[in-house]
């Protein structure tokens, strides 16, 4: 490996080992392609390959050859993630926190925008998609569940624009969007139970045609990913901590 190019690749392997530990990528998730995570971190293939090394090195993923190959996540935490997610966090901090304020935003006018457009058609969906997600199991599925009835929402909302720009916000937060942050093992279920209670009230109240509850309630239920980031981060910090005093 190139000396010049080692702070580019911690760069990129600090950053994919967040995403693994705050559950954008779940244990037995497959990761995108190299070429894919190069577009979407913007930075070559080469880089993107060495840090898919040192992750493999951690024991975070492992690669599976063949047709339906690639790497795919072993376990979320190690204990050499917690260093990473300190650095990936602490330097983004102000940075992510001014996105998911605006992501916030987003949420509750393409919440405010479906609940004012929605059709028959648009509610069935929503319905199905609520239903989808009410049956999944835990973890990845639910996880995938809750992104097809977000985008079934921005589908009723009928602004091209706005689902467009509450994408690109979510990728600089999560590599994988339009998949949401699903948070650390132990956290999974009480925070699936409580998504399950916000989408009921959010797909009512679009579905009643009240855009300033579908909004508020928008607003308030995208909360969860900062919630889920800020557990990430202190659990690191507390163990980089004591790693440092030697406990």
């Amino acid at each position: 490996m190139p000396k010049e190019s080692t702070p580019l690749i911690t760069q990129i392997s600090d950053r994919l080992i967040t995403a693994i530990a705050t559950g954008e990528f779940l244990p037995g998730s497959r990761l995108p392609a190299e070429r894919d995570l190069a577009g979407l971190l913007h930075v070559g293939r080469t880089s993107v390959r060495a840090a898919l090394a040192v992750l493999h090195e951690h024991g975070l993923i492992e690669t599976q050859r063949g047709r339906g190959g690639g790497s795919f996540v072993k376990v979320q935490w190690t204990p050499d993630s917690h260093a990473a997610v300190v650095r990936t966090l602490r330097s983004r901090w102000s940075d992510i926190q001014d996105r998911l304020e605006a992501m916030r935003r987003l949420h509750g006018a393409i919440a405010r925008a479906a609940a004012e457009r929605r059709d028959d058609g648009d509610i069935a969906i929503l319905r199905e998609r609520l239903d989808a997600y009410r049956r999944a199991a835990s973890g990845r599925e639910k996880q995938l569940a809750d992104a097809s009835l977000h985008l079934a929402i921005s589908d009723a909302a009928k602004n091209g624009t706005l689902k467009t720009m509450l994408l690109a916000l979510e990728r600089d937060i999560s590599i994988g969007a339009p998949l949401h942050i699903w948070g650390e093992p132990d956290g999974i279920p009480a925070a699936e139970d409580r998504a399950l209670g916000e989408h009921v009230l959010l797909v009512d109240a679009i579905a009643a045609g009240r855009p300033d509850a579908a909004d508020e309630i928008a607003r308030e239920h995208a909360r969860i990913d900062l919630e889920l980031l800020e557990i990430a981060r202190q659990r690191a910090e507390r163990a980089a901590t004591a790693s440092e005093h030697g406990e």
